[in-house]
């Protein structure tokens, strides 16, 4: 690896408790907690650490703080320089999340944030009748919100969709959404974790009905998204902060032939295995060490990096996310 170039580094999930969450995450995980449940595992945290090459043990903040052009590319904006622009989780949901809100990036700069929250859900599996909320109904009125938050009644008037394994679901800054049991899902968002928490059955959390209320778009384009099928692979969802694709791999792939859509200008992306197992190799021996890709793991594979390929190690299907810019921070 030269000073210019970044090769592909695994990272270390990072497990994080909620109270709504579960102590035992296995088979996707080999994790059983001793106290707290476990409501979400961080895979591109700020705080979760490099597993092994040449940046071993450097935490992804400080990778992105030493190295931002290379993780980021050329064609990244000056404002995204300096941090991670997305923060990947799997969710694991034994009990009802908060009915919440998370504020769009102008929003968040008002509050002193540097930016706001839009993500989506991709269902890794789900239960018979799973189910999750995006949107509110037509018709429903800040005031209506707001008078079902005090009743507790606000579950009535929110868009409920149900899950199976396989189904996308967008939620644009300033939906109105909820995860219920279920389902476990990969979340690609926005590096943020602001949430606005509207009502929360009882739990002895904080509100932020104001704020929610200042956030809440009663239009959004929140909703499941349909899979665009192509011959070598399968948009799941596309959008102004990132795209996330489902790619089979049987044999090898080049890494050109999983780039996004912005492959000519190339930028950072993660593969995440959501089946089998795989590994990372450079095209020119001694480029980088081979980097193991296990179930549920991820791999950032910055910009800079030196050609690549994959190679199947049995029943390999990646989901790869791919970092986009909005043409402004609005």
């Amino acid at each position: 690896m030269t000073a210019e170039l970044v090769s592909p580094f695994r990272l270390e999930p990072s497990f994080v408790t909620r109270i709504w969450g579960t102590v035992d995450l296995r088979p996707w995980y080999d994790f059983v907690a001793s106290g707290d449940p476990i409501g979400e595992v961080w895979l591109t945290g700020d705080q979760c650490r490099v597993a092994e090459g040449p940046l071993a043990g450097k935490t992804l903040g400080e990778v992105f703080a030493g190295h931002s052009r290379q993780m980021l590319g050329e064609a990244a904006p000056a404002y995204a320089h300096g941090a991670s622009p997305l923060l990947m989780k799997v969710i694991f949901a034994k009990e009802k999340l908060s009915v919440q809100v998370h504020p769009d990036d102008r929003l968040a700069q008002k509050y002193g944030q540097p930016r706001g929250k839009t993500e989506c859900w991709y269902a890794l599996a789900a239960e018979p009748g799973a189910e999750v909320a995006a949107g509110l109904k037509p018709g429903v009125t800040l005031e209506a919100v707001e008078a079902e938050v005090s009743a507790g009644t606000l579950e009535q008037s929110l868009e409920v969709l149900p899950v199976a394994a396989g189904d996308m679901v967008f939620v644009d800054a300033g939906t109105v959404h909820a995860i219920w049991p279920g389902s476990v899902l990969l979340e690609t968002q926005q590096n943020s974790d602001i949430t606005y928490r509207l009502f929360d059955y009882g739990r002895p959390r904080e509100l932020h009905v104001a704020k929610a209320l200042e956030a809440i778009r009663l239009h959004t384009d929140a909703g499941k998204v349909a899979p665009k099928v192509l011959a070598d692979r399968t948009i799941l969802v596309e959008g102004a902060y990132f795209e996330v694709a489902k790619m089979r791999v049987d044999g090898v792939r080049s890494g050109e032939s999983m780039a996004g859509s912005n492959a000519g200008a190339p930028g950072l992306s993660y593969l995440f295995a959501a089946e089998g197992s795989g590994t990372i190799r450079p095209r020119q021996a001694g480029d980088f060490a081979p980097v193991a890709l296990p179930k549920c793991g991820i791999v950032a594979v910055p910009a800079s990096s030196p050609a690549w390929e994959i190679e199947d190690g049995g029943g390999l299907d990646v989901i790869r996310i791919a970092a986009h810019w909005p043409e402004s921070v609005a």
